[in-house]
C-alpha cells in the first residue's frame, strides 16, 4: 500500500524512516522523495497488512500520513484515449487495453505528474 507522508523538521525530530523500521520492523520502499531544509515529502510502498502500523508509528513520530489508493485521476468526460500520456509515465501506469480504450493502474503511480503534464485534454490530475 502506498502512504503520502509529509513532515516538518520542527514536528519530526527523528529520523523518520529510520525510526520507523527499527520500531515496527517493516521494510520501508520510498517510491519518491521531496526533501528540503524544514520538510518534506515522501511517497512509501509497505505491505498492505502493515500500512496501519506504519502510519501510526509515523504519526506519533509527527508526521502526517495519507493512503494514496487511488494516485491518477481520469476525467472521462475530457479524455479522448490520445494515449499522450502512456509514454512519459516512468511506472507504465497508463496503458491501452484490447478496445484501445486508456487503462489506469493506479497502484503503480508515484505521483510524478508526468501524465498530467502530457494531457493534451487535461483528463488527468492527481489525488493528494
Amino acid at each position: 500500500m502506498k502512504l503520502l507522508v509529509t513532515f516538518s523538521r520542527k514536528g519530526c525530530k527523528l529520523p523518520l524512516i529510520a525510526h520507523t523500521v527499527m520500531k515496527t520492523g517493516v521494510l520501508i520502499n520510498v517510491e519518491r522523495a521531496y526533501i528540503e531544509s524544514m520538510e518534506g515529502e515522501v511517497l512509501i510502498d509497505v505491505p498492505d497488512k502493515d500500512a496501519a502500523l506504519v502510519s501510526d508509528t509515523m504519526k506519533e513520530a509527527g508526521a502526517r500520513v495519507k493512503i494514496m489508493e487511488d494516485s491518477v485521476i481520469r476525467d472521462e468526460s475530457e479524455c479522448v484515449d490520445c494515449g499522450a500520456c502512456i509514454s512519459v509515465c516512468p511506472q507504465d501506469v497508463l496503458s491501452f487495453d484490447d478496445d484501445w480504450r486508456l487503462n489506469i493502474d493506479g497502484k503503480k503511480c508515484i505521483l510524478c505528474g508526468k501524465c498530467v503534464i502530457a494531457c493534451p485534454h487535461n483528463a488527468l490530475s492527481l489525488l493528494q
